[in-house]
């Protein structure tokens, strides 16, 4: 059986456990969220043998040659040992600039790093608490023009991230993990293209960025944002984003509940097969949407996506 080791610890696996699951039932307490290899939250650091990986095209060749491995990609197939993400050794800290309400359900953290994040709209990043709890959210404010770093929480159920983020007030000290690329994002070379944006709930942090990165750099197509929330109440970005539809006259919103989803995209209809769609959410919402607009007609690889899995 393989000999598996953290710090002074070492214990024996089965051989082709999971990484994870060894690490977690010996009490190390290594956090995670989706287990898909898609929120990083997993973090461990390789430093003597390696285990069979399952996704490794998840990390960059560097984090994999500095060692970093996603726990739960990885299977114990040989003596290994490894050190787990220290977030004040790793991460970088932060303090809370505001957090506030912007409907019943979804509270707005804004968090001033202790040094600029070089970042894209688009992309998340993991959060840890002072007490070890980790969980990545999506980023929602725009580089170079917001001076904090912006993350919707959505607080519907109860969540031992989102349990002490609703006790967070502004000087509170938090740890920042990875910075995640993720599929949204913004190209240049889309400034004339019909640009479509499919949210559900909090999935619409992220786009909401990349709206304002598209906007800010002068998109000349036409941009279609559909939001769909569990009730009206919950379209909790419906001002600021009828304050930029005011302005920008290429821009058209369009704010859905469940009952009125069906109807409206059995109204989609393309007007360009140049259209590019994003979309963001929850696993079934998203896969609403996409087989709609594939429906539609619009081409698999013009349609990129980011789901918030939940937790395992």
């Amino acid at each position: 059986m393989p000999e598996l080791r953290v710090g002074e610890r070492q214990w024996s696996v089965a051989a082709g456990s999971n990484l994870l699951d060894a690490l977690n039932q010996a009490g190390m307490a290594v956090p995670y969220s989706c287990r898909a290899g898609s929120c990083h939250a997993c973090l461990v650091r390789c430093v003597q043998g390696l285990p069979s990986d399952s996704r490794p095209d998840a990390l960059s060749d560097e984090q994999r040659r500095l060692g970093w491995r996603l726990a739960c990609q990885c299977q114990v197939n040989e003596d290994l040992q490894v050190e787990t993400f220290d977030p004040l050794r790793d991460g970088l800290s932060a303090v809370v600039q505001g957090a506030d309400w912007l409907s019943s359900t979804v509270l707005r953290l804004r968090l001033q790093p202790e040094r600029n994040l070089r970042y894209q709209a688009g992309q998340h990043l993991v959060l840890w608490t002072t007490s070890g709890v980790a969980r990545p959210y999506s980023l929602a404010s725009l580089p170079e023009e917001d001076r904090f770093l912006e993350f919707h929480l959505d607080c519907r159920q109860p969540g031992a991230f989102s349990d002490v983020a609703r006790e967070l007030k502004p000087g509170d000290p938090l740890r920042l993990g990875e910075l995640r690329g993720g599929a949204l994002h913004y190209d240049p070379d889309w400034q004339s293209r019909p640009l479509w944006l499919l949210a559900a709930g909090t999935g619409l942090a992220p786009l909401f960025g990349v709206l304002r990165e598209a906007l800010r750099q002068d998109h000349q197509g036409a941009i279609r944002v559909i939001h769909l929330a569990h009730d009206a109440g919950e379209h909790y970005l419906a001002k600021p984003l009828a304050a930029l539809a005011a302005n920008h006259p290429n821009l058209s919103v369009e704010l859905l509940t469940p009952a009125e989803l069906p109807l409206a995209l059995g109204q989609l209809r393309l007007t360009s097969r140049q259209t590019l769609a994003l979309l963001c959410g929850h696993p079934d919402s998203v896969d609403t949407f996409a087989r709609r607009l594939y429906l539609s007609g619009l081409p698999r690889n013009q349609l990129l996506a980011d789901v918030f899995l939940p937790r395992a």
